[in-house]
């Protein structure tokens, strides 16, 4: 799966989302998109890394404390 490809997966679920509004103005979009995208991308990764959270932290382009510290918000470690 090409970069290209999420983008348009994302941009067509953008799309569908705000069809599905009706004309209703969206609020908090930003956040919103985050909390959707960084759980699945934390457990996918994490997985890939069989759970080696240094490894994951290094694919991530992340500080390992700050990989920790967002396993934790989204209830991810035992």
């Amino acid at each position: 799966m090409s970069k290209k490809h999420i983008e348009e997966c994302v941009r067509a679920s953008l799309e569908g989302y705000f069809a599905d509004l009706g004309g209703t103005e969206p609020d908090g979009m930003y956040d919103m998109l985050v909390r959707a995208v960084e759980r699945p991308l934390l457990e996918v990764v994490m997985a890939q890394a069989d759970h080696n959270q240094s490894k994951a932290a290094q694919w991530l382009g992340l500080n390992r404390n700050t990989l920790r510290k967002k396993l934790l918000e989204h209830k991810l470690v035992p």
